[in-house]
């Protein structure tokens, strides 16, 4: 009795949920400028290290079809895996805004839909994160409290370059550009390599899709995935897959909203 016990606990979802580490989100204590460069606010947001293939073929939705979803295309003599696409993922909060910031080294842009439509930002090179607030543990697809901010790699500020996709109490998959948001993409002069720095007002987004939602304060719970895109003129599939396993909410990592941290120091000699 005791090991049937065992087992149906390790095999649930809501075990394996529960357990997953928390995602802690710092509070800045200063409004940064948006302007590409993190150096005002790098150090003092969360940033867990460099994600790239080989650390993608760790993740759960890798694991789920062996990749066959999370590819990443290489074509032709383009090097190893390391050189296609890595990056470095920040995210940190105000009282009034939600602040993303990503230092990337792609061998590529690829901003060319080869179907263009607004929400197909899936099909360009665009870095996504997925945020569910209130955090529940309803299983969900894009309905109320869901919500997706997804900014194309592009210098152009086009409304589709900063997109919305989020759900109501009655509606699943609404697609607009993002309300009240400032961003910026800045090269750094190597081929496909970028940084990108964005602000969301939080009231005007999640304070619409959820009549649930409160202005934020430490403690409060949300839920969290990034999803980076890098078709290399391939089709939808060339991503990384981060914190969760799709648009099904309750795969997404739990995050907590935490006071100011204090940057990683250095010990004197």
């Amino acid at each position: 009795m005791k090991w049937t016990l065992l087992l149906a606990v390790f095999y649930s979802p809501l075990f394996a949920q529960s357990s997953s580490s928390i995602l802690p989100i710092p509070q800045l204590a200063q409004e940064p400028v948006i302007d590409g460069n993190l150096s005002e606010w790098k150090e003092y947001g969360h940033n867990d290290g460099v994600w790239d293939m080989r650390r993608i073929t760790q993740s759960s939705f890798y694991a789920l079809d062996r990749g066959a979803r999370n590819r990443l295309t290489i074509h032709g003599n383009e090097g190893s895996l390391q050189s296609d696409l890595s990056a470095r993922y920040y995210l940190a909060w105000d009282e009034t805004h939600f602040y993303f910031g990503a230092e990337v080294n792609d061998n590529v842009n690829d901003t060319e839909d080869p179907d263009p439509a607004d929400k197909r930002w899936y099909f360009r090179d665009a870095i996504c994160w997925f945020m569910e607030g209130p955090r529940d543990l309803a299983s969900e697809w894009f309905g109320q409290g869901d919500n997706a901010f997804c900014f194309t790699a592009s210098s152009e500020k086009l409304p589709r370059h900063a997109w919305w996709r989020h759900g109501t109490a009655g509606k699943t998959y609404i697609e607009e550009p993002i309300p009240n948001v400032e961003w910026h993409v800045e090269f750094t002069g190597v081929e496909g390599n970028f940084v990108l720095e964005a602000k969301v007002e939080m009231a005007s987004t999640f304070g619409q899709s959820d009549p649930n939602w409160r202005p934020a304060q430490i403690g409060h719970e949300y839920g969290v995935e990034i999803v980076h895109t890098d078709p290399d003129g391939g089709d939808y599939g060339g991503h990384f897959m981060i914190y969760g396993n799709g648009d099904d909410d309750i795969t997404w990592g739990h995050a907590v909203l935490v006071g100011p941290q204090t940057p990683v120091g250095r010990l004197s000699h």
